[in-house]
């Protein structure tokens, strides 16, 4: 681990933790520690144990600040934690935790990242948070996790809302990426294994939309196969890449089982939107007959893998935040002046077919009245430009979310919006 980071994630308030308690009048409380840490693994933190966690750590700390982004159909409140710089130029990293309310362990990092982060005191930790904004979402469903469930409380995956933003969970993820425009975006899972084939500790993917730009593309490719999995592997884990079947003599690759460049999924609606994203996915499956006999084991395995992985994040963005900051800073301006195609269909291993690219893309895209009454609200969150006129609304393809807007209205698009009418004035 790059030794400017050597204390992030696991070791910042673990040794606090372990430390003896001080006798000293003028001693500082010792950092608040979750359900699971409590439990030592037996059971996932509650959320009424989340929420005074949050409010201690929020407390004790003046480098953090914790809101309200939104609020479940059950009336959960969705939080923000922000950690680091308040500086416009720092790099933002932004953590997104449990989008799946049955995937706990990615949320139980976040967690202790969050305290970790809060009360670092060591000067390597604290020069890279005087460089970097942590966004940290702890719960992205905070009504499937209380259910223990994938979908939230309206049965919807979140994770395939991204672009109709019809949930309020998705519709507050996509405020903060709009708001905040994060360098990185960072989605915490789980999944289930298919042994022998698709078993690892960690899995992880990148962005596979084909309107990724290829500097951004490239970034979360590196961010993957040089920092998240090299980290984990490191740590003793095994990894692999999400939705790729492995042969468990060769480890060459047998099928693709998921992992495709549909846009509604984050990871890939991130790099559509000028971030490096990247998905993670631990295994829930116990690995030994002591993990299945004792589930606190599993548990924790699940939990060091994601902060193994997490820390191989940390290190990415501080050893490349130039180069990261380089290749969001030109896919944002890119779209200005792009002519290029814009592609429905395909994957970075998957070429599109001819009728999935859209070759020559109109000036922008015509709506009725009614049209952008019905979806003006969307177009807002998503940060796309569009211009209010008395026979509707006019969205021009000359904009930072360029190929975006395209998907949302173009109605050859697998998930658009509405059927704008093509402007090929230009």
């Amino acid at each position: 681990m790059h030794p400017r980071i050597r204390a992030l994630v696991i070791g910042a308030a673990a040794a606090a933790l372990a430390a003896p308690a001080t006798t000293t009048a003028q001693a500082s409380p010792a950092p608040p520690r979750t359900g699971f840490e409590s439990t030592n693994g037996a059971r996932w933190t509650t959320q009424p144990e989340e929420q005074d966690f949050l409010t201690t750590v929020d407390r004790a700390s003046s480098n953090i600040t914790k809101s309200t982004i939104g609020t479940t159909n059950q009336n959960r409140p969705i939080q923000l934690v922000r950690i680091g710089s308040q500086q416009r130029t720092s790099t933002t990293m932004l953590l997104i935790c449990s989008q799946h309310g049955d995937e706990p362990s990615g949320r139980e990092a976040c967690l202790t990242t969050v305290r970790d982060l809060a009360y670092a005191k060591d000067k390597s930790t604290l020069d890279f948070l005087a460089r970097t904004t942590i966004l940290v979402i702890p719960t992205a469903n905070p009504d499937g996790r209380a259910a223990n469930t994938r979908t939230n409380s309206d049965n919807v995956d979140i994770n395939r809302d991204h672009i109709a933003l019809k949930t309020a969970e998705a519709r507050a993820m996509a405020a903060v990426i709009r708001d905040h425009k994060p360098e990185i975006i960072y989605d915490l899972h789980e999944y289930g294994a298919t042994s022998p084939y698709y078993d690892k500790d960690l899995l992880s993917l990148w962005p596979r939309n084909l309107n990724t730009n290829t500097h951004v593309h490239a970034e979360a490719h590196t961010l993957s196969e040089s920092y998240v999995r090299p980290r984990a592997e490191d740590a003793g884990f095994s990894s692999g890449i999400y939705g790729i079947w492995t042969d468990p003599v060769t480890n060459e690759p047998v099928k693709q089982v998921a992992g495709d460049g549909q846009e509604r999924i984050l990871r890939n609606t991130a790099g559509i939107k000028h971030s490096v994203g990247l998905l993670v996915e631990t295994r829930v499956d116990p690995l030994t007959a002591d993990e299945r006999n004792n589930p606190a084991l599993n548990n924790k395995r699940r939990v060091e893998t994601q902060l193994a992985a997490l820390t191989g994040a940390f290190t990415f963005t501080d050893e490349r935040r130039g180069r990261i900051k380089a290749a969001t800073t030109q896919a944002r301006l890119a779209g200005f002046a792009d002519r290029g195609p814009v592609h429905l269909g395909g994957a970075d291993n998957d070429p599109p077919e001819p009728t999935e690219t859209i070759d020559n893309p109109p000036c922008g895209y015509h709506l009725s009245p009614a049209q952008y009454a019905d979806i003006k609200d969307e177009l807002a969150l998503h940060g796309v430009v569009s211009h209010s006129r008395t026979t509707g609304a006019y969205v021009p393809l000359r904009q930072s979310q360029r190929n975006l807007a395209a998907l949302l209205l173009d109605d050859r698009a697998a998930y658009h919006l509405t059927t704008g009418r093509p402007d090929t004035t230009c």
